[in-house]
């Protein structure tokens, strides 16, 4: 069976958040991103080469697998050089009602526009053992087909969860809230708690108002040496990693 026109079209498709809420769909691509997700995510459609497709020892991990030419997957993928799989699954439902959020380490994103950074940051979590982040519903999709490859396969153990942040805030008052600003108190001399959260503002307005009045703790990354004259900012996910290396180095 080849890789058929409308199968094509459904493929392209998903590049758009709307047609991605309207079939509860996804894609990925490429060998390591889609056998890590086979092995966590349902998965509706595998095309890929005749060498790949060999390897799925288990058809059931698939409703549909497909051996595509590569042309076909030329035509199909959304990337610049089109890998030797491609696959699409459901969209996983999350319950923000059944995670407690009464310990552990949580990441919050207000307002994250760049998908490659959300991906970064996922991949982040993953890393440092963070196995939910709560966003903001302004904040990228995590489904954006740019997002899901810039996980490198985290997004099949790191959920997120889309809600608004103030009463999400409001309603979970256990953990202190961790916050980065350029008046903060400089991270590596402020006392950091195992279980909280850690609200990530975005790219070119920070941590919005709104969200500024639960923070209970402001953080700041000092550059090195201090006064120097240097960058303006650090990259959202690379302020990220600091901040959660940080956290995680005090409780090794």
């Amino acid at each position: 069976m080849s890789l058929s026109k409308n199968r094509i079209k459904y493929i392209q498709s998903l590049k758009d958040k709307k047609h991605r809420n309207q079939h509860g769909t996804f894609v990925a691509e490429g060998e390591k991103l889609v056998f890590d997700l086979l092995a966590t995510t349902k998965c509706q459609l595998i095309a890929g080469i005749t060498e790949i497709t060999n390897n799925i020892t288990n058809p059931a991990l698939a409703e549909e697998i497909i051996i595509a030419s590569v042309e076909e997957l030329k035509k199909a993928t959304h990337l610049k050089t089109a890998p030797p799989v491609i696959g699409v699954f459901y969209k996983p439902k999350v319950k923000e009602e059944e995670i407690d959020f009464t310990s552990g380490l949580h990441l919050i994103l207000d307002g994250i526009q760049d998908p490659g950074n959300l991906g970064t940051i996922v991949r982040i979590a993953d890393w440092f053992g963070i196995k939910n982040v709560i966003c903001s519903p302004d904040t990228a999709d995590i489904f954006n087909p740019k997002t899901v490859q810039a996980t490198m396969g985290a997004i099949s153990r790191v959920s997120a969860i889309y809600t608004n942040l103030n009463t999400f805030l409001g309603k979970n008052t256990k953990l202190p809230v961790y916050g980065t600003f350029l008046e903060g108190n400089n991270i590596y001399n402020e006392n950091l708690l195992k279980d909280a959260f850690i609200v990530m503002g975005s790219e070119g307005k920070g941590i919005s108002d709104i969200i500024e009045k639960h923070i209970s703790n402001k953080l700041f990354i000092p550059n090195y040496p201090v006064n120097q004259e240097t960058s303006e900012s650090l990259n959202v996910a690379v302020a990220t990693a600091i901040i959660c290396s940080e956290f995680r180095r005090r409780f090794a």
